[in-house]
C-alpha cells in the first residue's frame, strides 16, 4: 500500500492509520480493541456512538476512510485524527487510556516532525535497528531497500493496483522468481513466524531483494504497465533478472545465497563469541 498508510503497534496490538489532510487518522475500531480487549470491537464502538455521540450524528468527529482489512480489500472504516481520538478515548473506561493517550500523542507528533525534516524518519529507523544489534553496513542496505520498495509500491498504486492482496501477490511473484520461494515459503525456510522477513535477511539476500524490486519498477515504467495483470508480468520479469543474477553469483561463490540463518541465530552466534 501507499507508504504513508501504516500499521503501528501498541502493546502487541495492531492499529491501522492513514495520512489524510496532512495528519494521521487512526482506526477507531482498532483503538477500541486495544483499550477494551473486546472480542466484538465494532459492536462496542456502535454502543459508544449511540450512548456518547448521538448528538454528533450530523457532524461526527470521525470520518470514513478506506483501510485494508484482513481479506486484503479496502473498506470504509471509522477513523479519527489525534485530537478527536482523545475525545473518543475519554468515553471508554480503560486502565490503558492514559498510557495510550501519551503514546498516541507521541506517534502523531513524530510524523509532523518527519514531514518537516524527512531525515528524522531515517534516523529513528536506524537507531532502532542499531539498538537491536544490527551492523551499520546492514542498516544502510535495509534502509535503502525500504526506499526501493516504497518506490515500487507507489508505482503500482499509480497504475491501478487496488487491494492489499494484489500487492502481496505481486511481491510473491518477484520473490518466487528471485529466490525460488514466495515470502511465506521463505519465512518458513528461515523458521520465522510473525517476524518481518527482511529484518532476518543477510547482506546478499537484501541486495538481491532490492535488485528484483528495482528492476521491476523500471520494467513497469518502460512498458507503461496498467492494472494488476500487466504489473504482474513486469514483476515476474524483474524477479527473473534478479534470479538469474543470483544463480550466477551462487555458481561463482560456490554456495547458495539463500540461507536458513536469521537475525535471531546470527545474534546468538555473535553473543556466544563475545
Amino acid at each position: 500500500m501507499e507508504k504513508k498508510n501504516k500499521i503501528i503497534v501498541f502493546q502487541d496490538k495492531k492499529i491501522r492509520r492513514i495520512w489524510h489532510n496532512k495528519e494521521w487518522y487512526f482506526s477507531v475500531v482498532d483503538v477500541i480493541e486495544v483499550l477494551t480487549n473486546s472480542p466484538t470491537p465494532r459492536r462496542y464502538w456502535g454502543k459508544v456512538k449511540e450512548r456518547e455521540f448521538k448528538s454528533l450524528e450530523l457532524s461526527p468527529i470521525w470520518g470514513q476512510l478506506k483501510l485494508p482489512s484482513s481479506d486484503g480489500k479496502l473498506y470504509g472504516t471509522d477513523c479519527a485524527n489525534t485530537k478527536n481520538m482523545f475525545r473518543i478515548i475519554q468515553s471508554i473506561p480503560s486502565k490503558k487510556a492514559e498510557p495510550f493517550k501519551r503514546w498516541l500523542a507521541k506517534v502523531g507528533y513524530e510524523r509532523v516532525e518527519e514531514i518537516q525534516d524527512p531525515e528524522l524518519a531515517q534516523k529513528r529507523m536506524k537507531a532502532i535497528y542499531k539498538a537491536k544489534g544490527y551492523s551499520d553496513d546492514w542498516i544502510e542496505k535495509r534502509v535503502r531497500g525500504i526506499a526501493i520498495r516504497d518506490e515500487l509500491t507507489d508505482e503500482w498504486q499509480n497504475r491501478d493496483v487496488k487491494t492489499q492482496k494484489e500487492y502481496s501477490l505481486l511481491t510473491a511473484e518477484i520473490s518466487k522468481e528471485t529466490f525460488g520461494m514466495t515470502p511465506t515459503e521463505y519465512k518458513k525456510f528461515k523458521g520465522l513466524k510473525r517476524e518481518n522477513l527482511r529484518d532476518h535477511m543477510n547482506d546478499l539476500e537484501l541486495i538481491f531483494s532490492m535488485l528484483g524490486e528495482r528492476v521491476s519498477t523500471e520494467i513497469t515504467r518502460s512498458k507503461d504497465a496498467k492494472g494488476f495483470e500487466e504489473c504482474g508480468n513486469a514483476a515476474k520479469q524483474g524477479g527473473k533478472v534478479a534470479g538469474n543474477a543470483r544463480e550466477d553469483a551462487e555458481k561463482r561463490i560456490g554456495k547458495p545465497i539463500t540461507t536458513k540463518e536469521n537475525y535471531k541465530k546470527l545474534l546468538e552466534k555473535k553473543l556466544s563469541l563475545e
